[in-house]
């Protein structure tokens, strides 16, 4: 099983709204690399969602819900999404100083590809995120 980090400005999109919609539409990705990932994605692969720019940090995990098909926002048949629904609120949330504080991390898409907004996350570095949560 593979996984993932989503990242979304919590004023934009937040962990706590994920909760009340129980389901969201992945959209409006337009970097091709992040629009690579969310074709990766399968369903039920666990993916960690990221606050950005205020908060930035980890704070829950969400599953996929449904795989890649045609972005509605857009009649561009290049940009894809993906349908997320929320899993699991972090015990503790852990923040961006936090991974990159951490050597084990140095390579993590969240430290070498800050503005990538759709990250793969190895098998390795998701368990450590999940013992600095609390979560193991």
């Amino acid at each position: 099983m593979a996984y993932w980090l989503v990242k979304s400005e919590p004023f934009k999109y937040s962990w706590d709204q994920l909760q009340k919609d129980k389901i969201t539409t992945w959209d409006g990705v337009r970097n091709y690399a992040a629009r690579n990932n969310l074709r990766s994605m399968k369903k039920g692969e666990e993916v960690l969602f990221y606050h950005s720019n205020e908060g930035v940090e980890i704070v829950g995990i969400a599953k996929v819900a449904k795989e890649a098909y045609q972005d509605p926002t857009t009649d561009n048949p290049a940009w894809l999404v993906v349908e997320l629904k929320p899993f699991k609120k972090l015990k503790k949330p852990v923040t961006l100083a936090q991974v990159k504080a951490d050597t084990r991390l140095a390579d993590m898409d969240l430290v070498r590809l800050g503005r990538l907004s759709v990250q793969t996350v190895k098998e390795k570095e998701w368990e450590i995120i999940m013992s600095m949560a609390e979560e193991k």
